[in-house]
C-alpha cells in the first residue's frame, strides 16, 4: 500500500498583511451576455449598472459598487478583484510586486463606480496569467440590506484551480499578503483570508487547465437555504451540490450552474479569524470527502478528493 501525500505549505514574511481586503467583484467570459445577464437578474437578482465594450454588462445590486462583469467569450474567468482597506495596503502591495518581478499597472479609473475620494487601483496578473485588480475603498450601498430568501446579501469568495497549487498559493501569500487559514493534508486544496472571514480566496489542484474553479456569495442564515432550494427548482436551476457544510470554513453551502456553466455557491455561517486576538496555526485536513463535506461526504460530479473517491 502506498504512503498518502502529505504536504504542507508555508508562509513568507509578507503573509498576513492583508488584514482589511475583501473580495469586490468578478470578471466572467460567457458565450451568450444577454442570456447569463438574464439568468443572474432573475436568480440572483442582479440589476445593470452599465455596458462594456464588446457587447459587455456590468452588473450589481443596483446601488454602490458593481459585482459582476460578463464579456462575450468561451466560458473562463477574466478577473478577480479585491478591496484593499488596509492603511497604506495599496502602496506596499505595489512594492511588494514589483520586488517580485510582477507586472503592475494601473487600474482604470471606470472600474471604480462609487469610489471613495481618493481612491485608487492597481492590475497585477497571478502565475496562470489571471488579471488581479486590487483597489482601495468603494461604496457598498446596495449589499447588506437584502431579503436573503430572494437574493444574496453580498459576493463572498472566489475558488481558482490551477495545476501548480505551491506556486500560486506562494504568490497570494507572500508577494499579495494574503494567509492560509486551512489546507487538505494532500496540499490540493488551500484556503486564504485576507479579513476575518476564514476564506476570501481559495485555491485547488485542478489536474489539467487553471481558471475558475467556483465562486460564492453570502446568504444570512440556515434558513435562507431551504427557501432557495425552493426557488431553484422553481426557477429551472438544478442544484448540484448540498445542501451541505464545508469542513474548512465551516460554511453551510449549496451549488448550481450558471448558463455558461460556471459554478456558483451560495454560503452562510463562514467562520471568522481575529488576527489581531489570535496565534493561528492552518489546519491540514484529510484530503477525503467528509473533510470536504462534512454532512456525509458527498461530493459534487466536479469535485474529487485524492483519498477516499
Amino acid at each position: 500500500m502506498s504512503t498518502p501525500t502529505r504536504t504542507i505549505l508555508a508562509e513568507g514574511e509578507a503573509a498576513g498583511t492583508l488584514r482589511r481586503t475583501s473580495t469586490s467583484h468578478l470578471g466572467l467570459r460567457v458565450p451568450d451576455v444577454a442570456a447569463a445577464a438574464e439568468f443572474y437578474g432573475r436568480v440572483l437578482g442582479l440589476r445593470p449598472h452599465g455596458t462594456l465594450p464588446e457587447g459587455g454588462a456590468r452588473l450589481g445590486w443596483g446601488s454602490g459598487h458593481h459585482v459582476l462583469d460578463l464579456r462575450p467569450g468561451k466560458p473562463g474567468v477574466d478577473h478577480v478583484a479585491f478591496e484593499v482597506r488596509d492603511e497604506g495596503g495599496l502602496v506596499a502591495l505595489r512594492k511588494r510586486l514589483g520586488e517580485a518581478g510582477a507586472p503592475v499597472a494601473g487600474l482604470d479609473p471606470d472600474e471604480l463606480d462609487e469610489a471613495l475620494p481618493g481612491t485608487s487601483g492597481l492590475v497585477t496578473t497571478d502565475p496562470d496569467g489571471l488579471a488581479v485588480r486590487f483597489h482601495g475603498p468603494v461604496h457598498r450601498a446596495g449589499e447588506h440590506g437584502a431579503d436573503t430568501g430572494r437574493r444574496p446579501v453580498k459576493y463572498q469568495h472566489v475558488t481558482l484551480a490551477t495545476d501548480d497549487v505551491p506556486r500560486k498559493v506562494a504568490f497570494y501569500t507572500d508577494v499579495c499578503g494574503f494567509r492560509i487559514s486551512d489546507q487538505l493534508a494532500d496540499g490540493r486544496f488551500v484556503w486564504l483570508r485576507s479579513d476575518r472571514d476564514h476564506h476570501t480566496l481559495a485555491v485547488v489542484a485542478s489536474g489539467s487547465e487553471s481558471g475558475l474553479d467556483h465562486y460564492s456569495y453570502d446568504l444570512a442564515e440556515w434558513e435562507d437555504f431551504k427557501t432557495w432550494c425552493d426557488r431553484l427548482t422553481e426557477e429551472g436551476v438544478p442544484v448540484s451540490w448540498g445542501p451541505g457544510r464545508h469542513g474548512p470554513g465551516n460554511n453551510l453551502f449549496v451549488f448550481f450552474d450558471d448558463p455558461a456553466g460556471h459554478h456558483i455557491e451560495l454560503s452562510a455561517e463562514m467562520e471568522k479569524f481575529h488576527d489581531d486576538r489570535v496565534v493561528y496555526t492552518p489546519r491540514r485536513w484529510e484530503p477525503v470527502p467528509s473533510s470536504v463535506n462534512l454532512w456525509g461526504g458527498q461530493l459534487a460530479t466536479w469535485r474529487r478528493t485524492s483519498e477516499g473517491a
